[in-house]
């Protein structure tokens, strides 16, 4: 690997606090919307409804850091923040761990699974556009039935029986979960509170994870890191706010390169996304300009270089270090 220096616009020490920042505002908020919905103050639930939203994304990218082992110092931390999550959010951690691997190990290649159907040359546009609609506009359930879809495959490649065993026990968890808080809320009438500190916050999330995921990867023709990843190397304030606050995932393309390296690591490698090979993908400034490049590929939504009818030789696989990786 190359020589690299710091991106200076980027803080150190406030990168490296980028989860405890980012956690300890959302239960602030949590609290906020429960204290504005008791008050009746319809206004100032919404606003903060709309602002958790943000941080719930946030949280789904922490998520994504703890498969990797990087959230927290401790492992059995790591597992316990996983499993809450994915609690939540319907997705079992294991499960998510397990196929997330394989995303990195097949990059935008047929095998990868967490961009089916976009990845396969024989599914029809029409499929993949009703895909792409779906997950764009209903991504909180799209996306748990994206990865459970593959754990419930007669050929699933999930096959090692102590891992089908923990993910059986956090989807009956999960379960258990919702159906107590359900009957809670039901209880003790606490739908207004369930509506704006869950519901809104969760859908919204949901598709800004899916927003994101595509701006990330979808309409891209190559099968490396930098080839099958947009990444955003923000040129403002405001944007640097934002890639903080979500964990430096806009950074995507360094987490593919090297994926041993925690979140707040990333921005001091902005260097590596410098286009090296034909078909590498520049860095965008911002995500506005990266979801213009996105959406004219929506048309016809595909990822990966086996599209290319010119390419009569195998997809290349990114190279990456899974050592960090469990299954």
């Amino acid at each position: 690997m190359k020589e690299h220096g710091s991106d200076t616009r980027y803080i150190p020490w406030v990168t490296r606090k980028a989860f405890p920042i980012v956690s300890g505002t959302f239960y602030v908020t949590q609290v906020a919307v429960a204290f504005v919905v008791f008050k009746e103050w319809w206004v100032a639930a919404v606003i903060l409804s709309l602002f958790l939203s943000h941080l719930v994304h946030a949280l789904l990218i922490a998520f994504h850091e703890a498969s990797h082992g990087f959230l927290r110092k401790h492992k059995w931390a790591n597992e316990i923040d996983g499993v809450l999550v994915g609690i939540l959010c319907y997705i079992p951690f294991t499960l998510y761990r397990a196929l997330h691997q394989k995303h990195h190990l097949h990059l935008a290649t047929e095998k990868d699974l967490e961009l089916w159907p976009f990845v396969l040359t024989d599914c029809p546009r029409w499929k993949r556009c009703l895909a792409a609609f779906i997950e764009l506009n209903l991504g909180f359930f799209f996306t748990p039935f994206l990865f459970l879809r593959v754990f419930f495959l007669k050929d699933s490649p999930v096959k090692n029986r102590k891992v089908r065993r923990r993910v059986w026990k956090e989807i009956c968890g999960c379960a258990a979960f919702w159906a107590g808080n359900v009957a809670m809320v039901a209880y003790f009438d606490l739908w207004p509170w369930f509506f704006f500190n869950f519901l809104i916050p969760g859908l919204i999330a949901g598709n800004l994870q899916s927003w994101r995921k595509y701006i990330e990867h979808v309409g891209l023709s190559g099968n490396t890191s930098r080839s099958a990843t947009r990444s955003i190397v923000a040129n403002s304030w405001l944007g640097r706010l934002t890639s903080l606050t979500l964990l430096h995932e806009p950074l995507h393309g360094i987490h593919h390169i090297k994926m041993s390296l925690p979140h707040y690591e990333l921005p001091q490698h902005t260097d590596w996304l410098n286009p090296e090979d034909e078909g590498d993908t520049s860095p965008y400034p911002n995500y506005r300009s990266a979801f213009v490049d996105l959406f004219r590929e929506l048309r016809d939504p595909k990822v990966g270089g086996q599209w290319n009818a010119e390419n009569t030789t195998p997809s290349r696989t990114a190279s990456v270090n899974v050592s960090n990786l469990s299954t």
